[in-house]
């Protein structure tokens, strides 16, 4: 892909020259790619960014002179620009690339301390994909997501869920994105009220990362949100991610369904896969079920929501206005497996209302 019939243009700010190297080796290898330069830190990077401004910012967290995050704040404020955070696979690493996603980061390379080099030629197609999605992102899309998932949550539109809901687990909400995700799943999340359908997602994120990341959101949702753990219950009040580098389907356990935590081959390239997680809600929950389809590159989720809907399940897909990347949205919608096409503002009340209709 090209950004106006051009190459996507990107600027590596790293302080690792390894990285530095690699990456720009690894990039400028893929024909819709080209470096631009790179830079030791945000200092060095400003001074190129005078003459010409990246499509793309990939953009190490820990550097010297200024960190990433301030230079990150900085780019938000100024002049929004799509910025892939390359971080390592540490605790702190985790904790300050959540507060990058919630500035307005698109996604996440991750990078180990050791056997750095051989770990990136590894991932080469995975950096290129990352970075060539991060140049479809729509930054007032995410700007705008991010300014609503940091404000005051109001929730009178959401109505609370019955007290019947509350004597069975049989009610299932699955969501699936990628790209923009972070954002999404924070403005959807934190507009539900304590007592909802029990959740199960699948965001695309590298493992390490989805545990901070539900931590993060636990601490500001009505509901528990935490990394799904293998034969974890699915429950009313609870939203479990799926651990990145990990699956996630859905069994049913007598009256319940519990969550099911594995290793196997990435399917659409991704590990979790959101089809894999649909495919199993499909086929175990059927029209107890409630599909949600968000913002996100590839068509990951696409198959999976249209077996939800041929099993008896509602299936909703995020529309283009609101979406900050519309391919996945858009490939399920366009291969018939969604039945509704909302706006990020409206899912958390299409939550609540298809947790009581016909299913209480």
């Amino acid at each position: 892909m090209t950004v106006g019939g051009n190459k996507v243009s990107v600027l590596i700010v790293d302080d690792s020259a390894v990285v530095r190297q690699v990456l720009t080796e690894m990039l400028a290898a893929d024909r819709a790619i080209e470096v631009m330069g790179a830079a030791p830190d945000p200092l060095f990077a400003m001074k190129k960014m005078e003459t010409r401004w990246p499509d793309v910012i990939v953009l190490d967290i820990e550097m010297p002179r200024m960190d990433g995050l301030t230079f990150l704040r900085k780019i938000m404020s100024e002049r929004p620009t799509p910025v892939v955070i390359c971080s390592t696979l540490t605790q702190k690493g985790a904790e300050t690339t959540m507060q990058a996603l919630s500035a307005g980061a698109v996604s996440i390379i991750s990078k180990p301390r050791a056997g750095l080099k051989g770990f990136l030629q590894d991932s080469a197609n995975d950096v290129a994909t990352a970075v060539k999605a991060a140049a479809r992102a729509r930054m007032s899309k995410m700007t705008a997501a991010t300014t609503a998932a940091s404000a005051p949550v109001e929730t009178a539109h959401v109505a609370p869920m019955r007290s019947s809901m509350l004597k069975t687990t049989q009610q299932l909400v699955a969501i699936g994105t990628s790209t923009g995700g972070t954002q999404a799943l924070e403005v959807v999340l934190r507009a539900l009220p304590s007592m909802c359908p029990g959740i199960v997602i699948v965001q695309h994120m590298p493992e390490k990362f989805t545990d901070m990341f539900a931590q993060r959101l636990n601490g500001l949702c009505k509901i528990q949100v935490r990394e799904a753990r293998d034969r974890d219950r699915v429950l009313p009040g609870l939203a479990l991610i799926a651990p990145g580098g990990r699956h996630m389907k859905i069994e049913r356990s007598g009256a319940h369904y519990i969550a099911r935590v594995f290793d196997g081959p990435p399917v659409n390239r991704h590990k979790p896969s959101v089809d894999v997680l649909f495919k199993s809600v499909a086929a175990q929950a059927g029209k107890n079920s409630v599909g949600f389809i968000l913002t996100g590159m590839g068509d990951d989720g696409a198959r999976g929501l249209k077996m939800m809907r041929d099993a008896g399940a509602h299936t909703v897909a995020q529309d283009e206005k609101s979406s900050i990347v519309f391919s996945m949205p858009k490939e399920a919608i366009a291969l018939g497996g969604a039945d509704k096409v909302i706006g990020l503002g409206e899912v958390a009340a299409e939550i609540m209302r298809s947790a009581t209709v016909d299913h209480l």
